[in-house]
Parts: structure tokens; C-alpha cells; sequence
């Protein structure tokens, strides 16, 4: 099925997606990886006025430490999360979780804010 009609936004920042989800209201929806939300676009389960692309926002992708936390952007694919060798020594319960996530595939394209943002 083709999904219905939305406008579409790629923000090169995190202000510029807080801007474009304040303009799109409740029916904007955020695009992460796309593994969850574009089969439910597909089937018009979701019919979005505006799909708001983190993809561009570099700042969303990482694993780094701040502080006496671990901090992982929301755009960072759950395959990293796997290898990532911070949260293997700090956090290895969540590496261990994340990696029967799915298959292998959506884990090298699925991303920890996109499956949040879809829930």
C-alpha cells in the first residue's frame, strides 16, 4: 500500500527539529531509522501531516560518557550500541538486550530514538 500524503523535513540540528515538531503539532511524527514507523506508513496505520528526519543531526549519533553517565543519541543504530565498547564496561546488560533486537539487519538501520519516538 502507499502510505498517505505528509510533508517532509530533514533538520540539520536539534533546534531545527524542535522548531519543525512545535510547526507539525500532534500529528508530526519522527523518522530514526525507519525500521518501525515506515511498515506502519505503509498500511496507513499513521497518516502524519509532517515525517521529521533525524538522519541529518550528527549530533544524535554517538555513545560517549558525560560525567558518571553513559549518554547514547538517539540516532545511534542499535548494532553500535552492541559493539560499543563503553557500554560494554559500564552497561553490558543493555549491549547484551539490544542484540535480540530484531535481526541483523534492522540493527545495522533501527535506532534507539526511532523505536522510542514510534512507541
Amino acid at each position: 500500500m502507499i502510505p498517505s500524503k505528509f510533508d517532509y523535513v530533514k533538520p540539520a540540528s536539534v533546534a531545527e527539529a524542535i522548531t519543525a515538531l512545535q510547526q507539525g503539532g500532534e500529528d508530526a511524527k519522527i523518522l530514526g531509522g525507519g525500521q518501525s514507523l515506515i511498515p506502519v506508513l505503509r498500511l496507513r496505520m499513521a497518516a502524519p501531516s509532517v515525517l521529521i528526519d533525524l538522519g541529518g543531526i550528527a549530533e544524535l549519533r554517538g555513545i560517549r560518557e558525560d560525567g558518571d553517565r553513559i549518554a547514547i543519541g538517539a540516532m545511534t543504530v542499535y548494532h553500535d550500541i552492541v559493539r560499543d565498547d563503553l557500554v560494554k564496561q559500564h552497561v553490558a546488560l543493555l549491549g547484551q538486550a539490544v542484540a535480540t533486537v530484531a535481526d541483523n539487519q534492522v540493527r545495522h538501520r533501527g535506532t534507539l530514538g526511532g523505536s522510542l519516538a514510534h512507541a
